[in-house]
């Protein structure tokens, strides 16, 4: 699926947007004012570590089947944005991202929106997490001052305008297949690169 058409899904009943950008690039690259984040292992207290040490577990054991790539693909995930990276913050990678999930606007451990891959060298793709996301405006409506979470973990805030020209969003990603050393649940891997990403 291409950016214009996530566009027209997203211009639908749910919410009108335009993007500034039509069709896949190869790879975007995160300006100076990034969402890059500190290391967040610092202050965890034992019982937090537990619960963070469960997330990653459940969300290994909801996406494994999705090692393979084309399974995600038949299950309705599709490439789109190209490879995201960052300038000084390591990279995103490759989102294949459910629409049919997005739209729903709901969170569900067992059903990301997002699974997420790195390239390789040799041309293809391995899984390194996922990434759940909701449309701000939608979550926000149904829930009231309450911002969305999972298992404690909460989701972090991407305002509009954004790179992806999508309205403002949430989004909490897990590292769940390859370990992140600023913590799992931040935006950005200083291990993943784009690199190896030929854009097909």
């Amino acid at each position: 699926m291409t950016l214009r058409e996530f566009a027209r899904v997203l211009s639908g009943p749910i919410v009108a947007v335009t993007f500034m950008i039509a069709g896949q690039l190869p790879a975007w690259s995160q300006d100076d004012h990034s969402h890059a984040q500190a290391p967040q292992n610092a202050d965890l207290t034992a019982d937090q570590k537990s619960q963070a040490k469960t997330l990653l577990k459940k969300v290994r054991d909801a996406t494994a089947r999705f090692q393979n790539v084309e399974v995600a693909q038949a299950d309705g995930y599709a490439l789109m944005f190209g490879c995201v990276s960052g300038d000084s913050s390591g990279a995103m990678g490759l989102h294949y991202v459910n629409m049919d999930l997005v739209t729903k606007g709901e969170v569900r451990l067992n059903h990301p929106q997002i699974v997420i891959y790195e390239p390789t060298p040799d041309g293809g793709v391995r899984l390194t997490g996922a990434d759940y996301l909701v449309l701000a405006e939608g979550w926000d409506k149904a829930h009231p001052g309450d911002p969305p979470q999972l298992m404690g973990q909460l989701f972090h805030l991407f305002d509009a305008p954004n790179r992806f020209g999508l309205p403002a969003f949430y989004t909490l990603h897990v590292w769940a297949w390859k370990d992140n050393p600023n913590g799992a649940f931040v935006n950005w891997h200083p291990h993943v690169s784009c690199e190896p990403f030929t854009g097909k």
